[in-house]
């Protein structure tokens, strides 16, 4: 199964991005893993929130295929604890060809790109930056990699 993170708009923060390109070379020991980064939307003044998550969404469905298994990072998505979210890798490594998993932008989805996704997933009840999300998401998908390969990383 190939794995797909599709961000919206660069990260910025240097200590962020670091941590996110150490956790993905990792996960690539595991299982094919890329990460796709969208452009930011210029002059995005004149842009309302939603107009701007049109937009988004325009952008992020073309770079979807039919045979996708689409999983957004949203706040009202089902959360897991980490040997959960490990055994649903699990799952849909069975199933899946390519599973996609997608971090918005700050204003979140435009209804297109809800309607396509086949799951939401949230991190936690608490609100992060979406710069900080992708370091978290990074974290935890090479921590449920490990957990699935039996391996010390993740203590129980």
């Amino acid at each position: 199964m190939k794995t797909e993170l599709i961000l919206v708009g660069k990260t910025v923060n240097k200590h962020f991005i670091a941590g996110i390109k150490d956790y993905a070379e990792r996960i690539t020991h595991y299982m094919p893993f890329n990460i796709t980064t969208i452009p930011e939307l210029k002059n995005t003044k004149s842009l309302s929130e939603q107009q701007q998550k049109e937009k988004e969404g325009e952008m992020i469905l073309k770079l979807l295929q039919p045979s996708d298994t689409v999983v957004l990072m949203d706040e009202h998505g089902q959360e897991f604890r980490s040997i959960e979210f490990a055994k649903w890798i699990e799952r849909k490594q069975a199933t899946a060809r390519r599973l996609v998993f997608i971090i918005g932008g700050p204003y979140g989805f435009s209804q297109a790109v809800y309607d396509r996704a086949n799951e939401k997933i949230s991190l936690s009840k608490m609100t992060f930056s979406h710069q900080m999300v992708r370091l978290i998401f990074t974290e935890a998908l090479y921590r449920a990699c490990t957990i699935i390969k039996g391996e010390p990383y993740h203590h129980e």
